[in-house]
């Protein structure tokens, strides 16, 4: 299981800027695109009644102005990760994934 700054490191590299937040306050003025984050649930899978590894799930959100952005297919191609809906919102694109990490 990686760490969650390492999760940081990544989602920045796909997204090419260091517009990524993990569990903004609502105060946060954020900057477009982005992606927001947050831990969901734990995975853990057992051998013989005994954790053997865990991945955390976290909801990654990809908001961007460009409804054709190139970005929510790159967050789809990372491993372990499912599309899950897309809505929009202050005129804002908002691509939502599950993640486990």
């Amino acid at each position: 299981m990686g760490s969650r700054t390492d999760l940081q490191d990544i989602l920045e590299g796909v997204l090419g800027t260091t517009y990524v937040y993990f569990q903004p306050p609502e105060t946060v003025k954020m900057e477009y695109p982005c992606i927001v984050y947050s831990r969901r649930s734990l995975n853990t899978m057992f051998a013989d009644d005994i954790p053997y590894t865990h991945h955390w799930q976290y909801q990654v959100t990809v908001i961007d102005k460009n409804p054709d952005s190139e970005i929510p297919a790159r967050i789809a191609n990372l491993p372990m990760c499912k599309f899950e809906h897309h809505y929009t919102s202050d005129n804002l694109n908002h691509d939502v994934y599950n993640l486990y990490y």
